[in-house]
């Protein structure tokens, strides 16, 4: 495959930019003093203390693993960092995300200590959660909505978070779970975010991990808000058997970046549901492309309604389709627990509404039916099989770091 590699999306910050892009808060070491007879050369600074975190973690504070710089196929060039909702405040550092792979994995995040980000959104799941509605940390109460699957979260422009795009940013998102009655616990009646704050500063990992990630140990929500961004956004998939044989035909100059050439290694089957998924309607296709963009797989900006139900009016957002055959509930609220389901909602289902998607509307302005065959509904699940990248469900940076 060919490959380049891409560090910070083409930017390679200095240690300074990065500690003062991430947080705003952190101290700096000034220079030793000078005396007359000649210059004092400045003592090393103290070494992080660690012992928190090797007692409860497998992480090696000398051997960080990588977030910051990672390997990428040629085709997520320019294209694809115009994508990048990664604020210029909050660029991806080694130290911060690494804090943030300990938090999205920690149960003492809930009022509790039974959930963690990871319970929704668990990686052998492509960080869905296999469940329809996610299990609260009281055991008995259940979200209202689907956990949505993580892969490419960094690839939505404007960046607006959940399904109904209440947040402006995915650091925004990142704490509202924390501090949901349902979820984690941590509302007013709790003592809100500043009870979690007491909390991790009390145990005996988090000030030695922030003092490695900000360089003093101070506990504060933008820290965590910044270290959950980064890890998420460094969850970019980009290995799947779809990834592998496109990376093969790919040419930056080709029309449509050569998005309907053959690819190799593809069944029947599976190359059929690649042309229906690539070509718009009018060619005979699905159109599928159109909303859900290769090769992130992420849903374009201006997408609006899908048609779920009529007469609707919000607009929701949705996950990039990657790693979207391990997942077991589909749509906002989970309603459909098959890609066949799915697909037969684009086939025939599309209610009208003062919302809905032009793509998803005739000439004439009624809800578009693409009247696929059986054999075409399959291929078309054949197909998104493809974009499962067991890379991303395996890779031991995103797991759990835990020891106890």
């Amino acid at each position: 495959m060919q490959k380049i590699k891409i560090a910070a999306l083409g930017i390679i910050f200095p240690l300074s930019a990065i500690l003062s892009g991430c947080g705003g808060d952190t101290t700096s070491n000034s220079a030793a003093p000078t005396v007359t007879i000649a210059a004092v050369t400045p003592p090393p600074p103290p070494a992080t203390p660690i012992s928190g975190i090797v007692d409860f973690t497998t992480i090696d504070v000398n051997r960080l693993d990588n977030y910051a710089n990672p390997v990428l196929p040629a085709y997520y060039d320019a294209t694809v960092a115009a994508l990048d909702n990664s604020p210029n405040n909050n660029p991806i550092n080694d130290r911060v995300a690494t804090l943030g792979r300990v938090l999205f994995y920690d149960k003492r995040l809930s009022v509790n200590d039974t959930t963690a980000c990871a319970s929704c959104h668990q990686q052998a799941n492509g960080f869905d959660d296999p469940n329809r509605f996610s299990t609260g940390f009281s055991g008995t109460a259940f979200t209202s909505a689907h956990a949505m699957r993580l892969g490419n979260i960094r690839y939505y422009r404007p960046g607006t978070m959940f399904w109904d795009k209440r947040a402006a940013s995915l650091e925004l998102q990142v704490s509202q779970p924390i501090i949901h009655p349902i979820e984690m616990g941590f509302d007013a009646t709790h003592g809100g975010i500043n009870a979690l704050l007491t909390k991790l500063a009390a145990s005996t990992y988090y000030p030695d991990l922030f003092t490695l990630a900000f360089g003093n140990s101070a506990i504060t929500e933008a820290r965590i808000q910044q270290a959950l961004a980064q890890f998420t956004r460094a969850m970019i998939s980009a290995a799947s058997r779809w990834d592998t044989a496109y990376a093969q035909v790919f040419n930056a100059a080709a029309p449509n970046r050569n998005l309907n050439v053959a690819l190799a290694g593809f069944s029947a089957s599976e190359e059929l549901g690649h042309q229906l998924f690539m070509t718009g309607p009018g060619q005979g296709g699905a159109g599928c492309a159109a909303c859900h963009q290769p090769p992130t797989f992420g849903l374009a900006a201006n997408s609006l309604s899908n048609g779920l139900d009529a007469n609707e009016t919000r607009i929701f957002k949705s996950p990039s389709l990657k790693n979207v055959g391990l997942s077991r509930a589909f749509m906002h609220d989970g309603r459909f627990s098959t890609l066949e389901q799915v697909i037969e909602h684009y086939n025939s289902g599309i209610q009208n509404g003062p919302a809905l998607d032009n793509r998803l509307k005739t000439p004439g302005g009624a809800p578009l039916r693409l009247n696929l065959t059986q054999n075409e509904k399959a291929a078309l699940v054949a197909f998104l099989l493809t974009l499962n990248d067991n890379n991303l469900t395996t890779d031991a940076k995103f797991s759990n770091p835990f020891k106890k």
